[in-house]
């Protein structure tokens, strides 16, 4: 059998409730997202209680399966050396972090067998504190112990200025690290925009565990740092009771929340600023819970011996300084958002998921797949000359999105795109980038259209295709000169080596949810090259178990997006006389392009049913069908862009459950029965027909191979089913999300280039 060789491995204890397991969690998470895997190694503290079960944030990360945990089954340790370990099969990895010093204050009674090209021991505790510089460890018996377990080319990286100067004043001799092993934070899981503040007074807040260290000593000072005046609002999450005791009473504007009865996330929307003092022997070792603040875009004061860590990121003072900023920045919201910018700003960049990556790639590990938007290194927008006299389309480029969709097997990306571009804002204009054998239908409905070919119809090696898609919307970037880039795709390897060769631009990823369960999830990873993601509504969300659920927090969401709004349907007289339809019931079926399943055959059987029950039948043949639909006597083929203009003909649809048909059909109230298509690769139709069916908007048929189809057909030929059919979807109706997205998008632009 194979050896497993793991990227990474970190041995701990991960018991702990605080920044030691905050800190494993987050670089876990950017190692995931870079295609790295991940062992722990768990090693109980000797400092820790027995009954103590695993910090939720790394029970959540083996939950979702971000890293795996190694068997315990090591040999005990006695007088054996290193050398000599020889039960069972050891940890394979090509680096070894170990963290929290604290574990190798006595021998450990069972050592696990790892065999690492290099092994780093991150030192995130101090050995002590300003009273008593060993009240922790011993910095050398802990070395001695750790060399002897894991040899003598551990190096060892304190994780700030702090901590490596502690060690320094216990070990001047010891030998560091050139850089720190400095903390990291995935800032766009942490911030939200904030509309105002919180309240109608300042909110002073902190959270973090429960230590009697972490509050200043004297009462005065945390009356200082946390006012008992009417005109603030103090919130304390972890640890208030500490103050409270010191205090001897708890003020009546003072919130105190117990530890893990909030998220950090949750708790942080809770306040206007980040208040963080502590006992003056104190040296904390990094400050986790103040990144955290900074990231979720909540101003920090602090003392002035953190500004090594957070330099102009922070306001530094004392506690009886605090007041005083609170109202200043309370006072001038414009300051208060400024502070709060350039600390986010701050964070991604020196605390970033990709500083962790950068370091890692210093041992020789690199990232498999890039990194996200939020670690890229942005760049200033190159300078782009006036146009001269008679330049044409390019004299307003600072109005213009491009629009980027992939071939698709139907037309779902590129319609979704023109529903959009139909509806930017007057002086905005919108050039099509398309894939897909239906740009001509892009450029019949009036939008300028660039056609790229896919790698299919090239029939390239993918290094040749990534090229040539990076290389061709670079052309098309520089021709068209657009501000904001849409891309309606996968984020293939082209696109996203598009994306960092134009940092400057903004780009957004078009990202239809409803994904099929346990499918996809690399593609939500390498989706966080783009700077934002708009989601286009769906009707069936409360069943979708697909990837994209878990990063929806981070998502722009509209309602359904649909070509036409219903106001610009055709009426039921007019479409039908263009239809040259009389007057029986008329059943349209549309079931796709049938480039990924065979549709001829339930069509035969579907339109023979229905013809026997007194249905006229036009069957809809999409504009990028490789293969005919069968030609049936009685039956009218039409070939139609939007098929949407004639639904108010039709008295019943039979239809795939795409995105554009299904929200369409629903949300303009026409009786449907929904033969989902099984065969995609990501779309879960099923699911999205399913749901239908249950909420009582359509019918629907899961194995149109059985005797299901007749007998559902049977149910939407009665006019009473059809007709409780199109009530149910009134009573369910959504708005069209096109002309939201088209706002939104025009916004992003108007911000980056100032109006």
């Amino acid at each position: 059998m194979p050896v497993t060789v793991h990227d990474v491995a970190i041995l701990s204890d991960f018991r702990y409730p605080g920044g030691t397991s905050a800190s494993i969690a987050a670089e876990v998470q950017a190692q995931a997202e870079a295609a790295l895997s991940t062992v722990l190694v768990h090693v109980p503290s000797p400092h820790q209680p027995k009954t103590l079960p695993f910090s939720p944030r790394i029970s959540e990360l083996l939950r979702d399966g971000m890293a795996t945990l190694a068997r315990q089954d090591g040999p005990s340790v006695d007088s054996r050396a290193a050398a000599g370990w020889s039960d069972g099969e050891p940890i394979e990895c090509k680096l070894l972090l170990i963290r929290q010093p604290r574990i190798f204050t006595e021998d450990l009674a069972v050592l696990p067998r790892i065999r690492a090209e290099r092994v780093v021991m991150v030192i995130n505790q101090p050995p002590g504190d300003a009273g008593n510089p060993f009240r922790y460890y011993d910095f050398a018996a802990v070395r001695d112990r750790v060399h002897r377990y894991f040899g003598p080319r551990v190096e060892w990286a304190p994780i700030s200025s702090q901590v490596r100067d502690q060690v320094r004043h216990v070990e001047p001799d010891a030998r560091l690290a050139g850089a720190d092993w400095h903390e990291i934070i995935d800032v766009a899981h942490w911030w939200r925009d904030r509309d105002g503040f919180v309240g109608d007074v300042p909110v002073i807040g902190r959270h973090g565990r429960a230590d009697a260290v972490k509050w200043p000593r004297d009462p005065d000072e945390i009356l200082r740092a946390y006012p008992a005046t009417d005109d603030f609002r103090v919130r304390v999450l972890g640890g208030g009771e500490i103050a409270v005791r010191r205090l001897g009473h708890r003020p009546d504007n003072w919130d105190v929340v117990p530890f893990g009865a909030e998220s950090p996330e949750e708790f942080l929307r809770t306040i206007d600023f980040f208040v963080y003092f502590h006992d003056p022997d104190l040296v904390e070792a990094f400050g986790r819970t103040i990144l955290e603040a900074m990231a979720s875009g909540v101003p920090v004061i602090i003392g002035e011996h953190f500004r090594p860590t957070f330099a102009g990121a922070a306001l530094y003072g004392t506690p009886a300084d605090v007041p005083g900023l609170v109202r200043e920045l309370y006072a001038d919201p414009a300051r208060y958002r400024a502070v709060a910018g350039r600390a986010r700003e701050f964070a991604e960049h020196r605390y970033g998921h990709q500083s962790h990556l950068t370091r890692l790639a210093t041992l020789g590990i690199r990232p498999r797949i890039s990194p996200s938007a939020a670690d890229r290194r942005v760049l200033p927008a190159p300078e782009v000359s006036a146009p001269s006299a008679g330049s044409g389309a390019r004299g307003d480029t600072a109005r213009r999105v491009l629009m980027v969709s992939d071939n698709g097997a139907g037309m779902g990306h590129l319609t979704r795109l023109m529903a959009i571009a139909r509806r930017l804002p007057d002086g905005h204009s919108a050039v099509i980038a398309t894939q897909s054998y239906a740009a001509s239908v892009a450029h019949g409905e009036g939008f300028l259209t660039e056609y790229i070919p896919s790698r299919k119809v090239l029939q390239a090696a993918h290094p040749r295709w990534t090229a040539l898609l990076r290389d061709r919307l670079a052309h098309l970037i520089d021709l068209h000169e657009p501000a904001v880039v849409a891309v309606d795709c996968l984020p293939h390897a082209g696109i996203v080596e598009a994306v960092r060769d134009h940092p400057w631009l903004i780009w957004v990823w078009v990202r239809r949810a409803m994904w099929q369960r346990g499918v996809g999830v690399d593609w939500i990873t390498e989706g966080k090259v783009f700077d934002h993601v708009l989601e286009p509504g769906e009707f069936a969300a409360v069943v979708d178990e697909g990837p994209t659920v878990a990063d929806r927090p981070r998502a722009v969401q509209v309602e359904p997006i649909t070509f036409l709004d219903e106001s610009e349907l055709l009426t039921r007289e007019a479409a039908r006389t263009e239809l040259d339809l009389d007057d029986r019931p008329a059943a349209l079926l549309q079931l796709g392009a049938g480039n990924i399943n065979d549709i001829s055959s339930p069509t035969a059987r579907i339109c023979r049913h229905l013809t026997e029950r007194g249905f006229q039948l036009v069957l809809a043949e999409s504009t990028i069908a490789t293969t005919p639909l069968p030609r049936i006597a009685g039956v009218k083929v039409v070939k139609l862009y939007p098929v949407s203009r004639y639904l108010r003909a039709f008295d019943l649809t039979v239809s795939a459950a795409g995105y554009n048909s299904f929200h369409e059909q629903i949300g303009f109230g026409i009786p449907t029965v929904f033969l989902p298509n099984a065969a995609t690769r990501l779309d879960d139709q099923v699911g999205r027909a399913r749901f239908a069916a249950a909420t009582g908007v359509a019918l629907s048929v899961e194995d149109p191979s059985t005797g299901e189809l007749e007998e559902v057909l049977d149910q939407a030929a009665r006019p009473e089913v059809r007709a409780g059919l199109v009530h149910r979807c009134r009573e369910l109706t959504f708005e069209n999300g096109g002309g939201a997205a088209a706002a939104w998008l025009s916004g992003l632009r108007s911000r980056r280039h100032g109006g």
